[in-house]
């Protein structure tokens, strides 16, 4: 989004020095026209939805034959750290009075 952002500054600037009559930012919170204000924050919103999708679509099909992470994971379970989905440790989780208190059920 810091792109988004030194966009929106540099208009800012660019307008702070050329001031048309009666043309305001959309992008400027105090424009005084809510519907802009609306409008400007809903584009904000898609355009980082988009941003994240592709992003996400970039990571996830960036190679499909690559399976090093299976690699670290079996690594990870030799050195001793647990696997979140086996049975005994959602077992302890269920029974742990604790968790249960601080989720307040």
């Amino acid at each position: 989004m810091k792109i988004f952002d030194m966009l929106a500054q540099k208009l800012n600037i660019k307008n702070s020095k050329h001031q048309i009559a009666g043309a305001t930012n959309p992008i400027e919170e105090n424009s005084g026209n809510e519907f802009l204000n609306t409008m400007s924050k809903h584009a904000l919103k898609l355009y980082e939805k988009q941003c994240d999708i592709k992003n996400f679509t970039k990571l996830a099909l960036s190679d499909p034959e690559n399976t090093s992470h299976n690699e670290r994971v079996e690594q990870l379970l030799k050195d001793g750290v647990f696997d979140p989905l086996e049975d005994t440790v959602i077992e302890e989780l269920a029974k742990n009075k604790e968790l249960w208190d601080d989720l307040g059920l």
